[in-house]
């Protein structure tokens, strides 16, 4: 594996919420380019698993820029729903990815397969797979999990996708209340990314 440090990369993402996490997690030095100013649309992500699909964004942004590409593939397993949405999650919400109909459709099939979930704890993680990819083909895969359970209402504005229904374990606050700087301490995507800081 490549001993230097990387200096620039693009992050592989259309997605404006999770270009901003990325970015928040990578150190200051790092020149960053994205998608947009290489007028690159994302990748057709047929992969059948998280690890998958990062691979097949890390490789598909490497292979048309030149450069070092970070790509992540995140979404929400609900255990009563047999880990749906998973790889789907911003599927969910339609061709624009609108996450307050993904949300909606949560909350509708938890409501078809439990009337009575409310007064229950619905068991749920995020799972972030993060992929590095250099342009040599080599391949640096890792993930992160934190475990929660679904919140019984959507709460707060921070964070995006379906952070205002998600409480991790052991809290009270979905990620969408807590301030970013606290989300960011233990969320699935910081996980994954300690696990590949030495790159950096």
């Amino acid at each position: 594996m490549k001993k230097k440090k990387i200096i620039e990369l693009i992050i592989g993402s259309n997605n404006t919420g999770k270009l901003k996490e990325i970015r928040d997690l990578l150190p200051k030095r790092i020149k960053i380019y994205t998608p947009k100013k290489f007028k690159l649309n994302s990748p057709k992500e047929n992969g059948k698993s998280f690890k998958e699909n990062s691979i097949i964004k890390a490789k598909f942004y490497s292979k048309k820029t030149g450069k070092i590409c970070i790509a992540d593939d995140s979404g929400l397993e609900i255990d009563l729903l047999n880990k749906s949405p998973g790889i789907y999650s911003s599927r969910w919400g339609g061709k624009k990815s609108n996450f307050n109909l993904a949300i909606k459709k949560v909350y509708r099939e938890i409501n078809k397969k439990d009337k009575d979930w409310k007064s229950k704890k619905i068991k749920c993680r995020f799972i972030c797979s993060l992929t590095i990819y250099w342009p040599n083909a080599t391949i640096k895969n890792v993930s992160g999990i934190i475990e929660g359970i679904i919140s019984k209402s959507k709460k707060g504005k921070n964070g995006f996708g379906y952070d205002p229904i998600f409480i991790p374990l052991g809290k009270s606050l979905t990620f969408a209340q807590m301030k970013p700087e606290d989300k960011f301490k233990i969320d699935h995507r910081a996980k994954a990314f300690k696990k590949i800081k030495k790159f950096f």
